[in-house]
């Protein structure tokens, strides 16, 4: 298993069952301080260098905001221009530098492979936050701990389940590294419900298949949203060689109440890594379903910080001190009364 203290989390390929339950016990373990029920300072004093190089607000704010829950102190950039890779610094000299201010580094970048190039030059633990089309391992596994935590809901497990994985399954890295994850549990069946043009890369389907579970690929979603969890994504425009050939799947895969009832369980727990395109024409997840009980889309964000807190405090080598540093929490917070 993963040692955790001092190394990087670049890929879900280092995380085997035994890691992931680890991270999980330690996330649940994180609650009562992403609550406001209590505070802890053990990294009072360490510096998180966040660095974005590609547009985002979630994982971004995540990062910080569980560093920040921690006690420690966090420094940005966000990105290409405003940083010296404009001027054409490596990744690798990035890395020294910053490595040299910062105690650990959350990165995102555009381009596959990035964040574990920069990693050979950091000396201290680097976490990617999305490499391009290629992996987001944090993402991965805060939408495990959701599954978990909405199937028990049911009194159901991860083992033996049913996901739908919707929409573009091809430049969608959230369900590229959730995929492999699920490669460490037991009979999940998967449908991959993709246009042709835009269904899940052959070596995770080969991943998938090698692991011993049952795949459908499918081109509609009529007949075929019947699942214990349907996990919906984003057409990534951004990916696309033009944004005419991402204009041509638009709209193609939205999920309305209507279309929740008629082709979906009464139990199916609807899923998106946000955000969610809500413009007219795209819509991929109805404003119409805010109200179900059964989408999941915000308590994944909830379960986000509870993952990224627990890598850093393993990472970081704080995982059995955080209760030694708590304090009281003085101001008022709603977060409380949830």
């Amino acid at each position: 298993m993963l040692s955790f203290q001092g190394e990087n989390i670049l890929s879900v390929n280092e995380l085997d069952r035994e890691a992931i339950e680890l991270i999980f016990n330690v996330a649940k373990k994180m609650e009562p301080y992403a609550k406001k029920y209590k505070r802890t300072n053990v990294l009072e004093g360490a510096v998180l260098a966040n660095l974005f190089f590609e547009p985002s607000t979630r994982t971004r704010v995540s990062f910080g905001t569980a560093f920040n829950l921690l006690g420690g102190t966090v420094r940005e950039t966000t990105g290409m221009q405003s940083s010296a890779l404009a001027k054409g610094e490596s990744l690798y000299d990035t890395a020294r530098v910053i490595s040299a201010y910062a105690d650990a580094v959350a990165m995102r970048h555009p381009d596959a492979g990035s964040v574990a190039e920069f990693a050979t030059g950091s000396d201290v633990p680097v976490i990617n936050g999305g490499d391009g089309p290629n992996e987001h391992p944090t993402q991965a596994l805060l939408d495990l701990l959701t599954i978990e935590r909405e199937l028990g809901r049911f009194e159901r497990g991860i083992d033996g389940m049913h996901i739908a994985l919707v929409g573009d399954l091809k430049y969608g890295r959230t369900v590229h590294s959730l995929s492999k994850l699920l490669c460490h549990y037991k009979n999940v069946r998967f449908s991959m419900v993709a246009p042709d043009g835009l269904q899940m890369p052959d070596y995770i389907l080969d991943a998938v298949s090698n692991a011993g579970h049952q795949i459908e690929l499918v081109s509609k979603m009529e007949g075929n949203l019947a699942a214990d969890i349907v996990y919906q994504t984003r057409i990534q425009e951004e990916r696309f060689p033009s944004q005419e050939e991402a204009n041509k799947y638009r709209g193609g895969f939205r999920i309305s109440q209507a279309i929740y009832e008629a082709h979906c369980k009464p139990q199916s727990v609807l899923m998106h890594p946000l955000p969610r395109d809500s413009r007219g024409d795209a819509n991929e997840l109805d404003n119409d379903l805010n109200n179900n009980d059964n989408l999941a889309i915000f308590r994944q964000v909830q379960n986000g910080v509870l993952i990224r807190m627990a890598l850093f405090a393993l990472t970081l080598g704080v995982a059995d001190k955080v209760e030694q540093y708590e304090v009281d929490v003085p101001w008022f917070s709603r977060k409380r009364d949830t």
